[in-house]
């Protein structure tokens, strides 16, 4: 049995939920400059325009027939922008920008799509569907599709050469939070041993994704955990100590990565001269030294093995993070409602800050930096907890990368939507992938 979503959320307050995700992601376009829209800011994702049209169509397509009942006005669109252009071989996209349509072809369909859902969303009754899922359960969806590639838009566009993309004007890149560093290796702090809890009971009744069910727990021995998560500084000693060219770091199918892409420094740095910059969003500045360090899971691997260390499992990220007295709480640090005091997330920043910025934010054992600034690599592949069961109208949302190929990351990002930070959610990625807003914290012993 599917669970929907009976927090007290009626069909108006979800409507209003969708409207203001749309402002954010109409936001993130506007950034784009008009020539660079059909641009591929990461080898391996759509180009921009797709984006444009998917949110759309995704809306549209999961809407219409479950929610409510509207005749189809351009199917090929929504077949076009609901999976995209498959490339050639399985490798990475090869289409171009003759193979979509124009941009504004692509908006007059967007503001269809739009007319269409806000004239018949309002009217749909509490609960009530066409089908069998509720519409509070496919909304809920719907926003929170469009806020994951709020944050997936906003990491490509971190990718687009700073003369293709127009900053806002509130556009703020952190400078100003940046603190002192010691320069020394994070402390660690004693996890004991205890339970921990993961997943959303689906009796529950609260929105999660399919993943995310069905509640269990698991009895953890006692590990060290670092207070915070590893900083562009401790990082820099693992480069000069020559951490990338150290093959006992790294197991054999990433140093095959790192030897063939030619990769020898983090994604988000660029040397100069014998410095180091950040690659902020909208400018480059000196390397932070107390800001996470955003790497692939391999380059955290690697990390992790010279240092004596490892990456947690997913249950002792959890542990201590929500773990404390055995019970799950709702927070880190309670039950108290986010905020900018609590950690750098739901857009509050264009880039991280310091790790050590937020000391409200910590977990009862003291770890800090948990929820915001950087998800956080584990140790654990990405796979289905007992009872899952996949949705039935978006099957391969989870159920695709039961693989062995994903890797786990919890936590968020500064561009990460207030409406995730729930215990439950998981989000994973491949090893190698480099661009997506995600640090690491190690442990001192590592759970087989």
């Amino acid at each position: 049995m599917l669970a929907t979503s009976t927090q007290n959320h009626t069909v108006q307050d979800l409507f209003a939920r969708i409207v203001e995700a749309r402002r954010v992601t109409d936001d993130l376009f506007d950034i784009v400059r008009p020539e660079a829209l059909y641009d591929r800011p990461i080898p391996e994702r759509h180009r921009i325009v797709f984006y444009i049209g998917h949110l759309e169509a995704f809306d549209w397509n999961l809407l219409n027939g479950r929610v409510l009942s509207a005749a189809k006005f351009a199917p090929e669109l929504d077949r076009l922008f609901a999976f995209g252009i498959d490339p050639v071989g399985g490798g990475f996209p090869t289409d171009e920008p003759s193979d979509w349509p124009s941009i504004g072809q692509v908006r007059e369909y967007v503001e269809r799509v739009r007319a269409e859902l806000d004239e018949r969303i309002p009217g749909a009754g509490e609960g009530s569907a066409l089908g069998e899922f509720s519409a509070d359960l496919l909304l809920n969806v719907a926003i929170e599709h469009r806020l994951m590639h709020a944050e997936t838009l906003a990491y490509m566009l971190h990718r687009l050469p700073y003369e293709r993309k127009s900053p806002p004007v509130a556009a703020d890149g952190g400078m100003r939070r940046s603190l002192s560093y010691s320069g020394s290796a994070p402390p660690m702090i004693e996890i004991p041993a205890g339970p921990v809890t993961l997943g959303l009971m689906r009796a529950s009744g609260a929105f999660g994704w399919d993943n995310e069910y069905e509640e269990h727990t698991a009895d953890l021995p006692s590990f060290s955990i670092d207070r915070y998560k590893v900083a562009n500084a401790d990082f820099l000693e693992f480069m000069r100590d020559g951490g990338y060219d150290g093959r006992a770091f790294w197991n054999e199918t990433d140093w095959e990565w790192k030897e063939a892409n030619r990769i020898s420094h983090p994604a988000f740095w660029r040397p100069v001269g014998d410095a180091w910059v950040w690659r902020g969003m909208f400018a480059e500045f000196p390397l932070p030294a107390d800001w996470p360090v955003y790497v692939s899971h391999a380059e955290a691997s690697a990390y992790a093995k010279w240092a004596g260390k490892c990456l947690p499992a997913e249950t002792q990220w959890q542990r201590a993070a929500y773990g404390a007295g055995g019970e799950l709480r709702k927070f880190p640090w309670g039950s108290a409602t986010p905020d900018s005091t609590r950690g750098n997330f739901d857009f509050e920043s264009w880039d991280p800050t310091s790790t050590a910025s937020h000391p409200a934010g910590a977990s009862p054992f003291g770890v800090e930096d948990l929820l915001g600034n950087g998800w956080e690599w584990t140790a654990t592949l990405f796979a289905p907890f007992p009872g899952f069961e996949p949705f039935p109208f978006y099957r391969g949302y989870s159920a695709d990368f039961f693989d062995g190929k994903h890797y786990v990351i919890k936590g968020a990002s500064p561009r990460t939507a207030a409406c995730m930070l729930r215990p439950s959610f998981r989000n994973w990625f491949q090893p190698q992938y480099q661009y997506v807003y995600a640090g690491f914290r190690c442990v001192s012993n590592r759970l087989d």
